[in-house]
């Protein structure tokens, strides 16, 4: 691991002197595209993306269309950077309930982006209900849990609602807005989110359990 800032300046001066050769150039995109920016890698990561992004939009080797592709890029990995507040949004329960993201109260919030056809998400929210760190957490009011189902086949929704734990918040996004607005990068799912009691972010798009308890332990 690299601090955000150390990498910021060492990935800019690998990028200045790959750009002597267009070929190495090109392989160093890839790769760090592969590692840093692919949804399904473990190593993704938009911290040290975004000064590559920046220098590439910025370099005199990429034409039009390669740079409409990286400020895209930039534009969504901007969003919701850790230690900057996550955007909110209106959730819908069940019973017809609406309220907003910001307003759940509680020293952390985990928002779980998922869908019911996810293994990876039914494993996830297995091993964290399985938790005794979080179930002492939610046990104190410390934590709640907001589960969101952000696409639109409302009844598979409903067909899984009572597999999901009782405590937690499950919802969905009525209107389509984390989607249609681009809030949060959903590329991948699940996608989790801890945020603190300003809802400030402290992990972006996680699927580490262990990393998160290990963060509300500090």
């Amino acid at each position: 691991y690299i601090e955000p800032q150390r990498a910021d300046s060492l990935l800019r001066a690998i990028i200045h002197r790959a750009e002597a050769s267009r070929p190495v150039l090109d392989l160093f995109i890839d790769v760090s595209t592969m590692i840093l920016h692919d949804p399904n890698s473990p190593l993704r990561n938009d911290e040290y993306y975004i000064p590559i992004l920046e220098e590439l939009i910025e370099s005199p080797h990429m034409d039009e269309y390669d740079r409409i592709i990286f400020e895209h890029d930039l534009a969504i990995a901007r969003k919701n950077r850790i230690g900057e507040t996550a955007a909110d949004f209106t959730y819908t329960t069940a019973d017809g309930r609406e309220s907003r993201m910001h307003d759940v109260d509680a020293r952390y919030t985990l928002v779980m982006f998922s869908n019911p056809g996810c293994n990876m998400c039914a494993d996830i929210i297995a091993e964290i209900d399985s938790s005794p760190l979080m179930n002492a957490m939610i046990e104190a009011d410390q934590l709640k849990i907001l589960s969101i189902y952000p696409d639109e086949d409302l009844q598979a929704w409903r067909n899984k609602l009572e597999s999901m734990p009782s405590r937690w918040i499950v919802a969905y996004d009525k209107e389509m807005k984390i989607s249609t607005d681009n809030l949060y990068d959903l590329r991948a799912i699940p996608s989790l989110y801890l945020l603190d009691n300003a809802k400030r972010v402290i992990i972006k798009d996680g699927t580490n359990v262990a990393a998160i308890e290990a963060a509300m332990s500090r």
